[in-house]
């Protein structure tokens, strides 16, 4: 959760330094909330496993695999969109026009 939180810090600050626009900036705080969102679950999931399975069971196994893929899927589009919005912008600061 504190790699999320220091992305989510640069994310946010990035977008403020390059001054990026309303839309963009709901792209951005999309992306956001749909990796913190992923990631909660995960960890609802995980904890509910462990609670309900404290043994080794396949099922619970696919479960927890579940949940990690889907905070693995929120974090590609993340990534995507974070590529999209803030990439043309730090091109331009990086290496002008």
């Amino acid at each position: 959760m504190k790699f999320h939180l220091l992305a989510s810090a640069i994310v946010a600050i990035a977008g403020a330094v390059l001054r990026v626009d309303a839309g963009e900036w709901l792209w951005l705080l999309s992306a956001i909330a749909a990796v913190w969102v992923t990631e909660l679950l995960n960890t609802g999931v995980e904890r509910a496993v462990d609670l309900a399975s404290p043994d080794d069971h396949e099922l619970a196994k696919i479960a927890k695999d579940a949940a990690a893929g889907a905070v693995l899927v929120a974090s590609l589009y993340a990534a995507a969109v974070g590529v999209i919005v803030l990439g043309p912008p730090l091109w331009r600061a990086f290496f002008g026009s």
